[in-house]
């Protein structure tokens, strides 16, 4: 915990209260030079008692300063959080989470909007740290400045937790204070698959003995995109399912690119797509608004699989318009993140290989969504 300024002077004037009054103790006042004077009282015990008193006082004082530094900070300090975007779906409900969790634990959290921009959100953690946080939690912009991102904090020396975008060991084994807290994509992308494979002809609608898909891609520099857009057709693949690909597109995350994109391919493709697959829901969603409007119906004549299980999206696959989607924890993820948080704040440091810390996804279909609406 950082104590204010104002707390560190008032803890050195109490010091300092102590340290003059018990030096002031020693001093004594000469005895008169006339012959007939009478012998001087012995004042030693008088002046001890008024040091130990003194020294009670300056502890008193020292002990106050102290309990008003804690309240200063709350029950757990002024916590400062990165959120690549704020008009992320996902991201909008991870970033609730965590003020519902901060702030009923007492903390004081103030949150940023990187409005998708590395270099702003480089200047929101420069501030963070200028401000004096106790911790910080950072959703990067790009995977990519992991090392710059890293390399700030661990020379400001702030406990820090990264979220939702995953850096590689080796970056985050540069610092024992941070910790990395989300999913393994892997497991989200090899669940797109399963739910292809648990359809009536595992995806083959036209029945050519093969799977022709679509892939809507978020960001293909994010490490999350890359596991979910290789292991959904993995799974697939490791199942004996031959499998084309008709297209890979860029949609950054956003539903207006994948609504553009599936338009796109329908027209130049049409019936030879038989899957969509998209890296979250929010392009699922728009995917799914293209199909609509090509005259497709979801689970009859193509398949379309999300991940993130955002509210729209489980309404989705509740009225049979979406295969299914991945639960992407978004509370899960908020506690533990809070949670890695604290510990570090208590002192906590982590060895090198183990400092990510994942929360399980879950398939989520027609069967099972109501567990989750």
């Amino acid at each position: 915990m950082k104590l204010s300024k104002k707390v560190i002077a008032a803890v050195m004037a109490a010091m300092m209260l102590f340290s003059l009054t018990a030096c002031g103790g020693n001093s004594s006042t000469p005895a008169s030079s006339t012959d007939d004077a009478a012998p001087a009282a012995d004042t030693s015990n008088d002046e001890a008692a008024v040091v130990d008193e003194a020294a009670d006082d300056a502890e008193q004082a020292a002990q106050e300063a102290a309990d008003s530094a804690a309240a200063a900070v709350g029950e757990g300090g002024n916590i400062g959080v990165c959120i690549y975007k704020f008009d992320d779906a996902f991201m909008t409900t991870y970033r609730n989470a965590l003020q519902e969790i901060l702030e009923g634990k007492g903390y004081t959290v103030t949150f940023m909007d990187g409005k998708n921009d590395q270099a702003e959100q480089n200047n929101q953690i420069n501030n963070f740290i200028a401000q004096g946080v106790d911790a910080l939690i950072i959703n990067p912009v790009m995977t990519s400045a992991a090392d710059q991102i890293i390399a700030t904090v661990k020379d400001a020396g702030v406990p820090t937790v990264l979220i939702n975008r995953e850096p590689t060991a080796e970056q985050m084994s540069a610092y024992d204070k941070l910790v990395y807290v989300g999913c393994d994509a892997r497991q989200s992308g090899t669940m797109q698959g399963e739910l292809i494979l648990d359809t009536v002809n595992k995806g083959d609608i036209n029945g050519d003995g093969k799977v022709s898909y679509i892939m809507i891609q978020g960001d293909p520099e994010n490490i999350d995109a890359q596991y979910r857009t290789e292991f959904s057709v993995k799974a697939l693949t490791d199942a004996g399912i031959e499998v084309e690909e008709l297209d890979l597109q860029r949609g950054d995350w956003d539903r207006n690119k994948g609504q553009e994109i599936a338009q796109n391919d329908l027209a130049k493709f049409g019936d030879e797509i038989e899957v969509v697959f998209c890296n979250n829901d929010d392009m699922a969603i728009g995917a799914l608004q293209a199909i609509q409007a090509a005259g497709r119906t979801v689970n009859e004549d193509i398949y379309l699989v999300g991940v993130d299980a955002l509210d729209a999206a489980l309404n989705e696959v509740a009225n049979g318009n979406m295969t299914g989607t991945v639960l992407n924890d978004a509370k899960g993820q908020a506690e533990g993140a809070v949670a890695a948080m604290e510990e570090l704040l208590g002192g906590k440091t982590y060895a090198s290989g183990e400092q990510s810390i994942y929360v399980d996804y879950v398939k989520v279909t027609p069967d099972n969504v109501t567990d989750f609406q």
